[in-house]
């Protein structure tokens, strides 16, 4: 494509209205036209006549020794009167660029030195931003980070992100409190990354039912995520919200298991076993399989068998009768 430096309104509107593109193109008549006249060395101005761009894009000149023959602008020629204009204006913005840059760069540090000693809220739109915000937090983080994390399968990009961002936390002495869901202790990949970050002052526990990701560090920082896709969340350095959010994780942490205590399934007297308490809670609250299932970190086939035999413990014979019986029998009123 080349781009026409001169000519006026009227040569384009002509050109425009003899030739079927933009001045600003090079048919491919045009072209063809022009490799002849460069192989020949000239060309006839009446085989020309079909592709007049090449006049107004300056590819052909008269010839001074005979007006009715055209001869070849050097492309090497061609190509340099096209790309100085827009070196020139690419150095132009540049050099823009870097006045805006110089005139704002006094009001960019007074704001990060504001948004330092305030409370800020910034939302990360997108993983890169995301991983970028939580690479310099642990990077920075000193005495204690808490990560909160529902049960999802682990990819390998995962597991390697997780492991750069969290040996060298371990490595500066960094305690690591990690709440995961039961069901991680039936996920053979959860299970291969708790034990490469097992040594040092790393501590993990699950429970039955967790609400959504958190990350935290050292009292400072806190991450949540506010979509379910995981593409945009908030970083939190308010720091009366960053204490409620570390209060939300001691809440669920003191009521976990530690993940080494083992199987924290094991069959009650009465028969059901603490997921199947926890399931049932969610139904009497009128959840359905799904939902239950997403909440507790399992899948729909594993929820619903646990529906089963909760529903063989307590005798029903119906999904609404499990309902009732489940409210009759007493068993959310006890402590699991």
């Amino acid at each position: 494509m080349f781009r026409t430096l001169g000519g006026g309104d009227l040569a384009a509107n002509r050109t425009k209205a003899t030739h079927p593109h933009a001045v600003t193109e090079l048919c491919e008549e045009g072209g063809r036209l022009y490799a002849n006249a460069l192989r020949a060395g000239r060309i006839a101005r009446v085989d020309a006549e079909p592709a007049p761009c090449l006049i107004e894009l300056d590819l052909l000149h008269p010839d001074p020794d005979d007006p009715d023959w055209l001869r070849p602008v050097p492309p090497a020629v061609a190509l340099a009167q096209r790309l100085n204009p827009i070196e020139q204006e690419i150095a132009d913005r540049r050099r823009w660029s870097i006045e805006l840059s110089d005139a704002f760069q006094p009001f960019m540090t007074l704001s990060a030195q504001t948004a330092a000693g305030t409370h800020s809220i910034s939302v990360l739109d997108g993983h890169d931003r995301i991983n970028a915000a939580l690479n310099l937090a642990t990077a920075q983080c000193q005495s204690e980070m808490l990560t909160i994390q529902p049960t999802n399968r682990f990819s390998e990009r995962s597991i390697m992100q997780g492991l750069e961002r969290d040996r060298p936390l371990i490595e500066r002495g960094v305690r690591i409190r990690t709440l995961y869901q039961h069901t991680v202790r039936y996920d053979a990949e959860r299970l291969a990354y708790v034990e490469q970050l097992s040594a040092g002052k790393v501590e993990y526990r699950t429970i039955d039912e967790l609400v959504e990701r958190l990350i935290i560090c050292d009292e400072t920082v806190a991450f949540i995520p506010i979509r379910d896709d995981q593409q945009v969340a908030l970083e939190i350095r308010h720091p009366g919200l960053v204490r409620y959010l570390i209060r939300v994780f001691e809440f669920m942490w003191g009521r976990s298991v530690q993940l080494t205590a083992g199987a924290p399934y094991e069959t009650a007297a009465d028969g059901i076993s603490e997921i199947q308490h926890s399931i049932a809670k969610l139904l009497v609250e009128g959840h359905v399989d799904e939902a239950i299932a997403r909440r507790l970190g399992m899948n729909v086939r594993t929820c619903r068998a646990h529906i089963a035999k909760l529903a063989t413990a307590l005798g029903s014979g119906s999904r609404a009768q499990l309902g009732y019986l489940i409210a009759q029998s007493g068993i959310l009123n006890q402590e699991n």
